[in-house]
């Protein structure tokens, strides 16, 4: 038995993910047509061949390519929609219109507590009233009312709804109104939301718990959404403690509980989170065995003795699409194609560098995987003046206080206590930027007052 609200057969739209995903993008007007919807030549973004001299990408371009890249794995994986419980959409896409599946009130209903009353006053009572979910009451007739509850179903020829507040009874018990009673008044008719087959709302829509609710009002159990992307972690250091202080040359690893709900926040669904001691055989073993959509790693994207991550995507023919992006801190992440539906994004292992990793090369492709449009671009001026890279953009923790932007201290590469704080990063030019100046603005996921309660 099909479950109530599912839409099957030919009141479904056959739609792939990378149908959803055009959809989107149309809808938002953020990217020009993909070319490989209109069968010309693939967008796949253009790998860095390893042994070619390293040069970093700048920061938008990485971005941009992050984004091509998952609309190329979006083509190649031709995922199907899933149809999902309510109580597991929060977060997903919807891949089908949230069409109304009954008129909404389905019944003329009560919007106040009072009477239902007809004709004009005074009205005689009858002694039993109209609760919500209860059997409605016979006619009202002239002259006649009937106390009810908010979302009581409306008697036959009710005139109007008289609030509480509004209505008083004489020693004979007749009901009299205190202000004029309009026809009408406080009755919420038939269909006045919506009515059957309505569109509610379109394909590309992010469930949120309002769009859950208005999912349930309408009568719907599941709805057909994007799946998540599946995402692992590979926390890489021999350095890293998972509990206690620091001591011994030893540090906590920061990384670990941060990025599994970080990822979730960007639409994930995070399969595991492994410890990988720094040994280039077991980074090997983890990277071909994982069946992720995406793999992120911290730390080992760098030129150091135990920096394996390089070498590892060369021994398994990977293809590095961005190799060092031009952002502080951050500089030496990277973004690689292991198959054309696997990509891995490596991540570095200084804290902060790892969250410009996260919304440089993270967001956009598992944004992109799971079909959520981009965000409108948004800029604040600075309160105070930044110091900038003279070459590459600066990623800076701010928080916002009125129409400005506050840029926070604490913001080296090592270092949470900016961000931990913080609402957004402002993105700063090369250069710096001066006081009052207008800065494109991040938002971090739970403090876009979006989906960033989709934490588990």
């Amino acid at each position: 038995m099909t479950p109530r609200g599912t839409r099957t057969g030919e009141d479904a739209e056959d739609l792939d993910v990378e149908e959803v995903l055009a959809l989107v993008n149309d809808s938002n007007g953020t990217h020009p047509p993909d070319p490989g919807a209109r069968g010309e030549k693939d967008s796949a973004p253009t790998p860095r061949k390893p042994d070619t001299r390293h040069r970093a990408t700048p920061w938008p371009e990485a971005r941009d390519i992050a984004e091509r890249a998952a609309r190329s794995a979006t083509r190649a994986a031709r995922r199907a929609p899933l149809s999902v419980p309510l109580d597991a959409a929060l977060g997903l896409t919807l891949a089908t219109p949230l069409d109304a599946l009954t008129d909404l009130p389905s019944f003329d209903t009560s919007a106040m507590d009072g009477w239902a009353v007809a004709g004009p006053a005074p009205w005689d009572v009858r002694d039993e009233g109209v609760l919500a979910g209860h059997v409605g009451q016979a006619p009202l007739t002239d002259g006649e009312a009937v106390r009810i509850a908010t979302g009581a179903r409306i008697p036959a020829d009710t005139t109007a709804v008289l609030r509480s507040e509004h209505g008083r009874t004489d020693d004979k018990g007749r009901l009299h109104a205190t202000r004029g009673v309009v026809p009408g008044q406080d009755i919420r008719p038939r269909g006045q939301e919506c009515r059957t087959g309505d569109q509610l709302l379109p394909v590309g829509t992010l469930v949120t718990p309002a769009v859950l609710g208005l999912a349930a009002a309408a009568g719907y159990d599941t709805v057909t959404a994007v799946p998540r992307a599946r995402a692992e972690v590979l926390v890489l250091g021999d350095e890293l403690l998972t509990e206690g202080l620091p001591h011994d040359g030893l540090i906590r690893d920061a990384l670990g509980p941060m990025l599994p709900p970080w990822l979730r926040a960007l639409g994930a669904e995070v399969t595991a989170v492994r410890r990988v001691r720094d040994d280039a055989t077991a980074l090997r073993k983890a990277m071909t065995t994982s069946d992720a959509d995406v793999i992120i790693t911290t730390g080992g994207t760098a030129a150091g003795p135990v920096d394996h991550v390089h070498p590892t995507l060369r021994r398994i023919g990977a293809e590095l699409l961005v190799d060092g992006v031009k952002v502080r801190p951050g500089h030496p992440m990277l973004l690689a194609r292991i198959t054309e539906t696997q990509h891995l994004v490596g991540l570095p292992g200084n804290p902060l560098a790892a969250v410009s990793g996260l919304l440089t090369l993270a967001e956009p492709l598992l944004r992109t995987l799971a079909a959520r449009p981009a965000p409108e671009p948004y800029t604040l001026p600075l309160r105070d003046a930044v110091h900038g890279h003279p070459h590459d953009t600066r990623l800076v923790p701010v928080v916002l206080r009125g129409d400005e932007a506050v840029p926070l201290h604490y913001n080296g590469p090592a270092m949470l206590r900016g961000i931990a704080a913080a609402d957004a990063l402002a993105v700063v030019p090369p250069g710096g930027a001066r006081p009052g100046q207008e800065a494109e603005l991040l938002d971090l996921p739970w403090a876009s007052g979006g989906i960033g309660v989709c934490f588990t």
